[in-house]
């Protein structure tokens, strides 16, 4: 403790190991702290399953149906990686991919009218589903191709769309797409959360959507970091209005910048909304999913006159994280009425039966500041979103806060023993 470091990082959710694990590859001295005895603050996962009964004060604890508890374990907050995202850059710069294991998730499926269809990501998919009738099929087959084809830096390939200046619903309206299409497309390929994208430069979009499908079509502590549980942090210290240390158990250690979650700074965050997450049991696989062992369904808002989306995630014994036939699924919405659970119902019935719910409404925070003058970095809470673009998103904001410069995943050093060693990474 009784050092001096580049930084002291407080927390070990998600976004503050991966800036931790960043600042460390950057030759940065780094404290990683957590008052928990666990690793990952909000978004940790829970075994055995008597603790995740205990945690949401089910005191009768699992039948003896769930079997054994150390089988389980339970991800409060899951998220899918996107694998040609950030966040696989992120973990290849950092190396951590040579202790992670990557599993494809089965399917991707959007609620439309009551049903779940799966989603179409590529030109032969699109003609196979069920989502539209024959001619939108053609025309939103025509519209992959010219997404596919798609080059910013080369002007034939943009079919009279300017990326800079055409919105997105003009894109929609060339290619005489109707609102359904619009809607998985939106919201289920580009993964937007809302509609205000239609009317802004349409090159976001077309980057998203190709995202997602070179992301399917792709998937073919290390640093000397000194990290410590169960460690509580007494104070921040400040001189100045700027950060200098930490002080735990009488000790102080010493820093330059602080990163940590809202919770150790409550006075410098502010409530930007609430997240409800329904931890679901399930004996079965979801219907209308093929019996897939794994999956993500996105209900788009306007499906269910919201203004959010409705987001399923869902994994299974496949993945050594439930007993032999169980399953995880855990729906998630950004609360928007007095009735949160009432909220979330669309998804819960896809899932009946469901064993045995969790329900937990989380406060999202995020900080009322930079961090420019106190050099204190703080993180957002995780959104209900199932995958990580948008967490990848505030690491980013962080980092270039921190480093005055921008991430630059290009000019990352390369390893030879990288677990991809594409030379297009």
């Amino acid at each position: 403790m009784d050092e001096e470091y580049d930084v002291i990082v407080l927390g070990t959710g998600l976004t503050e190991c991966i800036l931790s694990g960043i600042m460390s590859v950057n030759g940065k001295k780094v404290l990683h702290m957590d008052r928990n005895p666990y690793y990952g603050g909000e978004s940790s996962s829970i075994t055995p399953l008597e603790e995740l009964y205990k945690r949401f004060q089910l005191l009768e604890g699992p039948p003896e149906a769930m079997g054994r508890g150390r089988d389980w374990n339970v991800d409060l907050i899951p998220k899918f990686l996107m694998a040609n995202g950030q966040l696989v850059k992120m973990l290849l710069y950092t190396e951590v991919t040579r202790y992670l294991d990557f599993k494809v998730v089965e399917g991707s499926f959007v609620y439309k009218g009551g049903k779940i269809y799966k989603v179409p990501s590529t030109e032969t998919e699109a003609l196979a589903s069920n989502l539209m009738g024959m001619f939108e099929k053609r025309r939103f087959r025509k519209f992959l191709v010219f997404v596919a084809n798609f080059d910013e830096n080369d002007p034939k390939t943009f079919e009279g769309v300017d990326p800079q200046s055409t919105s997105m619903r003009e894109v929609y309206r060339k290619f005489d797409l109707g609102q359904d299409v619009i809607d998985f497309t939106g919201h289920a390929l580009a993964l937007y959360r809302t509609d205000d994208y239609l009317d802004q430069p349409c090159l976001e979009t077309i980057n998203r959507i190709k995202l997602y499908s070179e992301s399917l079509a792709r998937l073919s502590a290390i640093y000397g970091g000194t990290y410590m549980l169960n460690k509580p942090v007494d104070d921040i210290i400040m001189e100045n209005g700027k950060v200098v240390g930490v002080k735990s158990e009488g000790e102080v250690a010493r820093c330059k910048q602080l990163i940590c979650d809202p919770s150790y700074i409550p006075d410098r965050v502010r409530k930007a909304g609430q997240v409800i997450r329904i931890i679901c049991i399930l004996s079965h696989p979801i219907k209308n999913t093929n019996d897939a062992n794994s999956c993500q369904i996105i209900i788009p808002q306007n499906q269910v006159n919201r203004k959010s989306d409705i987001y399923v995630c869902m994994i299974s014994y496949a993945h050594n994280v439930a007993a032999q036939g169980k399953y995880i699924a855990i729906a998630s919405t950004t609360v928007e009425t007095s009735e949160p659970e009432k909220e979330v119902e669309p998804a819960l019935e896809l899932l009946e039966p469901i064993d045995q719910k969790f329900v937990a409404i989380s406060d999202l925070y995020e900080p009322i500041d930079d961090g420019s003058e106190s050099q204190v970095f703080c993180s957002r809470s995780y959104d209900a979103t199932t995958h990580f673009e948008t967490t990848c998103n505030d690491i980013k904001d962080i980092y270039k806060r921190m480093a005055g410069s921008a991430f630059d995943f290009e000019n990352m050093k390369r390893k030879q023993n990288d677990v991809f060693g594409e030379a297009d990474q």
